[in-house]
């Protein structure tokens, strides 16, 4: 039974979240709660992802960077930001990208090809958060690394709001706790990660968040026994 629930809160989700930015694909409001790709430092010839890239800017900006040699793919679950973002990489002739309507949950990219992972604002939509963690960690290479801009909840959502698809497609029902957050890089398989930015608690919606910046690399575990 609670899979089954489980399971429709994901699909009503999915879909307020198609339908909230959808509406927004052709506005020109920011929808970002952060600059991970400022502070990511892609180098040229570099496999990268951007998820939740709606309209595709920062693709763009990363096919510019890690040039012909290099290729970005644009990950969102908006149809209309998905067909914004192909319509930009048209309009600017940018040929070494890729963008696919896609949940976190399921990223569709082969094991160990990406450099680079970066996402802004994105992850706390996400219904099953460790999973997303566990997809990062399993399309990047050994030595590739993350920059991950999200917001975290200062005190646990109660379930009214966490069990809410539009209020967890407005960007802020979906939020975890700082404890959560690092529990789940964990026991994804990262070990070396640091907090590179953070702000001081704000309201959003029904609670009060921090906005942040997380970055790490995927490494190899040893054993000495």
């Amino acid at each position: 039974m609670f899979a089954y629930v489980f399971k429709i809160l994901i699909m009503e989700t999915i879909k307020e979240i198609d339908k909230r930015y959808t509406g927004l694909s052709e506005s020109n409001c920011c929808l970002s709660c952060g600059g991970a790709i400022d502070l990511a430092k892609p180098k040229p010839g570099e496999i990268c992802i951007d998820l939740g890239s709606g309209r595709g800017t920062d693709v763009l900006r990363l096919a510019e960077i890690v040039g012909e040699t290099g290729f970005v793919y644009g990950i969102d679950a908006s149809e209309g930001m998905i067909a914004k973002a192909e319509s930009n990489a048209q309009k600017f002739n940018v040929k070494n990208v890729k963008f696919a309507r896609a949940v976190l949950e399921n990223i569709p990219i082969e094991s160990e090809k990406v450099d680079l992972v970066i996402s802004n604002c994105t992850i706390n939509h996400a219904i099953d958060k460790l999973v997303v963690w566990q997809e990062i960690y399993r399309v990047l290479k050994y030595g590739g690394h993350f920059v991950i801009s999200d917001i975290y909840a200062t005190q646990e959502v109660p379930d009214e709001f966490r069990n809410d698809p539009v209020a967890v497609a407005e960007c802020w029902a979906g939020a975890v706790t700082k404890d959560d957050y690092i529990t789940h890089l964990l026991k994804a398989g990262f070990r070396e990660f640091n907090l590179v930015e953070e702000s001081s608690p704000y309201k959003k919606g029904k609670i009060e968040v921090c906005s942040f910046t997380v970055s790490g690399t995927k490494t190899k575990s040893f054993c000495c026994c």
